[in-house]
């Protein structure tokens, strides 16, 4: 799971498979948190190990992943007091969705944002992603 700012009020919200393709694309105001969007990201998804950055750390998300079956890949915000340990390893697999995020940026019209309608903007990027699962 990840986030990149389209634009300087919206947040492209996302999660991918392990080959780092789009499986799903929520857009938020840019002040909302990442975490919040989380469980929609993964609402019935399936996965071994859900791999996300320091802005998902909640023990919410990590009871949410658990139901799951899944293996949170996590890690802990520096404000934790209990860090809580995760695979160094696997965490190295999140460049994926940064990778997805910088295919999506070579569309010009979503990484400058041309759209004013929050509508018209993630009907490009789910244009753009599809294009992406072509290749």
């Amino acid at each position: 799971m990840g986030r990149s700012r389209g634009g300087l009020t919206t947040k492209i919200h996302m999660a991918t498979d392990g080959r780092g393709r789009p499986l799903r694309i929520i857009l938020t105001p840019g002040q909302r948190g990442d975490v919040t969007q989380a469980p929609a990201l993964l609402e019935g998804l399936e996965a071994r190990r859900v791999l996300a950055d320091k802005a998902y750390d909640s023990n919410a998300l990590r009871q949410v992943i658990s139901n799951l079956g899944a293996e949170a890949v996590i890690p802990c915000n520096p404000t934790r007091k209990h860090l809580i340990p995760y695979d160094f390893d696997a965490y190295k697999a999140r460049n994926l969705i940064e990778r997805c995020f910088n295919k999506l940026k070579h569309f010009r019209r979503i990484a400058t944002r041309y759209d004013r309608r929050a509508v018209n903007f993630l009907s490009f990027i789910h244009l753009a992603a599809a294009l992406v699962w072509m290749r």
